[in-house]
């Protein structure tokens, strides 16, 4: 039935801004920009910004929601984004099961996670 995610959105008031973060300090690789939404992709995943008439300022609940994303060098990806500006929650700490993790907000206030796997 469910075959697997093919992207996410993430909706905002402040699109230039989050279009900033994202493409600037993530460098996450641009697909396409239009003026009220902006496509970053890798392969068949699609990681989407847009404008909604009913989301209003920074998020509410950023707990609601978190994304995890995979880094084969955490410590070093850290460093750069901590250089970048990024404010971490929580530096790189690994977890019992073998795998690191840092956690992160981005300029809307949605919780972002680098992961590691383990080896």
């Amino acid at each position: 039935m469910i075959n697997g995610l093919s992207g996410t959105i993430i909706w905002t008031s402040d699109l230039g801004s989050m279009t900033e973060f994202y493409r600037d300090v993530m460098e996450f690789p641009v697909h396409s920009v239009r003026p009220d939404f902006v496509v970053f992709e890798w392969g068949k995943f699609r990681f989407n910004i847009g404008t909604h008439d009913r989301v209003v300022g920074k998020t509410k609940e950023p707990e609601r929601l978190m994304l995890n994303l995979d880094t084969s060098d955490i410590h070093n990806t850290y460093e750069l984004l901590k250089q970048r500006g990024v404010i971490f929650i929580r530096p790189p700490e690994q977890e019992h099961w073998g795998g690191w993790v840092a956690t992160f907000h981005d300029v809307d206030g949605n919780i972002l996670q680098l992961l590691e796997q383990p080896a």
